[in-house]
């Protein structure tokens, strides 16, 4: 692949990824019942917002979890699949395409929650102010994976719960969404 394909490669992977991580914290943000107060939480609203609004009229929520983020976020992998292959002059097959964007979306989830979590770690472990934004949205969004295992796993003042968490994230990125992935690329290569 040519130097110039590459940079279009990732540019345009740049710009997915942003927009899959506003989407993503929205939906987060709805499930956890983050604080809408916060300016953070604000700003995510007011961003997703207009591409979300008239999604959300024909896809209600299902059990706290905005459905039409899921969606939206899912077609935004197949379009960036889509150009990604088609940078590379290829056509892909629908149900490849199609598969293949889903495993993506899982692991972009599955890793942004270990992103999310390791940083949101780091920062409990220094004097931080608890009332900072940024600081309110991780935790409120880490504290229901992180609710099974608190307490349990302590050792001296430590808890090692984020570790644990993070642990199974790697696992399901191995054992979940690598395999989904491996598939996709298969069905979307055949032929």
């Amino acid at each position: 692949m040519s130097y110039l394909l590459n940079a279009l490669s990732m540019l345009v992977e740049l710009a997915f990824d942003a927009a899959l991580t506003l989407l993503l914290l929205r939906l987060l943000a709805e499930a956890c019942r983050a604080d809408f107060n916060n300016p953070l939480s604000q700003f995510i609203y007011r961003y997703t917002n207009p591409v979300l609004a008239p999604l959300r009229r024909v896809l209600p929520n299902w059990r706290r979890i905005n459905l039409a983020a899921v969606l939206l976020a899912w077609l935004a992998m197949v379009l960036k699949r889509l150009l990604l292959f088609t940078l590379l002059g290829v056509m892909p097959h629908v149900a490849g395409l199609l598969v293949l964007a889903l495993a993506e979306l899982v692991d972009f989830v599955l890793v942004f929650y270990l992103v999310l979590i390791f940083g949101w770690s780091l920062l409990s472990m220094f004097a931080v102010d608890r009332r900072q934004p940024l600081l309110r949205l991780a935790g409120s969004i880490v504290e229901p994976l992180l609710r099974p295992l608190h307490g349990k796993l302590v050792a001296g003042n430590i808890d090692f719960a984020p570790m644990a968490v993070m642990l199974g994230l790697l696992l399901a990125r191995l054992l979940v969404a690598a395999p989904l992935l491996d598939l996709g690329m298969r069905l979307s290569l055949a032929g």
